[in-house]
């Protein structure tokens, strides 16, 4: 199995040399795991990281009554569980195969002895590690909430704009009103006879022509406010993703830790009755 231009796919690999790429094609190992297998759970002793060849992974924190909290999905050409190969510490999230798949296992022992004899390549990997590092902390650190329509009609073109004001107009009373309005006025000042000669006699040519103009203009503007409206939509649901995602993540925190706190608690207390208890024997021998 030739996995050398995967991994030339991977940004983590991607500074690495041809020749760079192949010693670490031969280094991998595949594994199959079938849909709902768990890869690793959190807490597990970590010494690999994975690359998807195929199929799909969930990368996850584990709550309360089986109910998971997912934190990504890996695909094809991503990879995860890197922290392992530096750190050796437990596992900080749970994965699992949502699907048949194929992982590349890179063990931490051939991973040292092939930046070893390639001392080149650990720049480039660091570097995209770090890259990852910093979107993490940025999750969990910065403010996740954040006004997605100021941001968008910020930086919005004044062809944008006009696009946006046609299309709050044609969904409007107003918009309706005035072009009854305009009719109405249009078609008394050629058949009443206001002028000696009319403009546009019956059936209106002109008035038809000018209508098929703004009907033709008026469509492509609403689709483009309208594409613009689904592209915020989106940036919506990714924004209310991140704050339920970073809320799920401190509560989890919180109630470990109160967990914690009450345990400690609690042996504290036992240990002091348990010493009245000593004192109170001892008082009556």
């Amino acid at each position: 199995m030739n996995t050398t231009p995967l991994l030339r796919s991977i940004p983590m690999f991607a500074g690495l040399s041809d020749d760079d790429i192949t010693a670490l094609s031969a280094a991998v190992t595949p594994r199959n795991y079938a849909a709902g297998r768990m890869i690793f759970a959190l807490g597990d002793a970590g010494n690999a990281m994975y690359i998807v060849e195929s199929g799909d992974v969930n990368i996850h924190l584990p709550g309360q009554n089986s109910q998971r909290i997912s934190l990504k999905d890996v695909a094809r050409g991503e990879y995860f569980g890197e922290l392992a190969l530096f750190d050796k510490k437990p596992r900080s999230a749970s994965a699992v195969a949502t699907s048949d798949a194929v992982l590349l296992e890179l063990k931490q022992d051939t991973l040292t002895a092939y930046l070893e004899r390639r001392p080149a390549a650990a720049m480039a990997i660091l570097q995209t590690m770090s890259e990852r590092l910093r979107e993490t902390n940025e999750l969990l650190s910065a403010r996740a909430a954040r006004n997605v329509d100021a941001e968008f009609d910020k930086n919005l073109s004044w062809s944008e704009h006009l696009a946006d004001k046609v299309a709050e107009l044609n969904g409007s009373w107003a918009f309706i009103l005035f072009l009854l309005l305009i009719t109405a006025a249009w078609c008394s000042i050629n058949v009443l006879g206001v002028l000696p000669k009319p403009l546009d006699p019956y059936p209106f040519q002109f008035f038809n022509l000018a209508l098929a103009i703004l009907v033709g203009l008026q469509g492509p503007l609403i689709v483009m406010s309208q594409n613009r409206q689904s592209f915020k939509d989106r940036a919506r649901a990714e924004t209310d993703y991140k704050v339920n995602l970073k809320n799920e993540v401190n509560i989890e925190t919180l109630m470990r830790e109160l967990a914690e706190m009450r345990n400690e608690v609690k042996g504290v207390s036992i240990h002091q009755d348990d010493r009245r208890g000593t004192t109170a024997d001892a008082t009556e021998g």
